[in-house]
């Protein structure tokens, strides 16, 4: 098993196997693979997934569990919900928000579920009503920086979907300035101008 966290456009594998999808990396000359787990390991793995030569991760642990653990706890955790929201004509919605197409999704309120944030930011985000959600997809996480801090976001995604024709209204508040319906094919186009996260949502959907 592993969970993929992005450092910007690159990947960072937590794992307790190397498996195919893992396989490719641990050969690349631009990756970096650590097999030991303690404070000072963890601490260059952050610091070598920075590096601009760097261009993805593998830190390998015999328990994911205590893997997730070490490196989670040297960020500030944030969780977010959203949705990948098909209409009748089972045409999937994308927004484009500073410069990339995204899908609707935002960070959880107090005392909120993450089914209720997921429905929350996507009516919120595209104008949409009466959003049903069907079952989750697929939990993303990327790592930003906020000033000083590091920031570490998982996001929960949903299958989500609207009927009738309605009126898509961008929450230009959150610097969304356009929605579109788009078909599965259709949105592999996008993927060029996506986030690595929202490919992984939409690609695996699509599968």
């Amino acid at each position: 098993m592993f969970i993929k966290i992005y450092f910007d456009n690159k990947p960072l594998f937590l794992c307790d196997a190397v498996d195919e999808t893992i396989q490719p990396y641990i050969h690349h000359d631009d990756a970096i693979f650590i097999d030991e787990l303690d404070n000072h390991t963890v601490k260059t793995m952050i610091h070598e997934m920075e590096q601009e030569a760097v261009h993805a991760g593998v830190f390998y642990h015999s328990s994911l569990e205590e893997l997730k653990r070490a490196f989670f706890k040297k960020f500030t955790f944030i969780q977010a919900a959203g949705g990948l929201v098909l209409n009748e004509k089972n045409e999937m919605l994308m927004i484009f928000r500073r410069g990339k197409w995204d899908l609707p999704k935002g960070k959880l309120d107090k005392g909120e579920s993450l089914e209720e944030c997921a429905v929350r930011e996507v009516e919120e985000e595209t104008g949409l009503q009466k959003v049903e959600l069907l079952s989750p997809l697929i939990i993303t996480y990327h790592i930003y920086h906020e000033g000083a801090r590091f920031m570490l976001k998982e996001s929960h995604w949903y299958s989500m979907k609207v009927k009738g024709d309605q009126k898509l209204v961008p929450q230009t508040t959150e610097d969304i300035h356009e929605i579109k319906w788009v078909t599965g094919k259709a949105a592999e186009k996008f993927f060029p101008d996506c986030f690595p996260s929202v490919t992984d949502v939409v690609r695996g959907f699509i599968k």
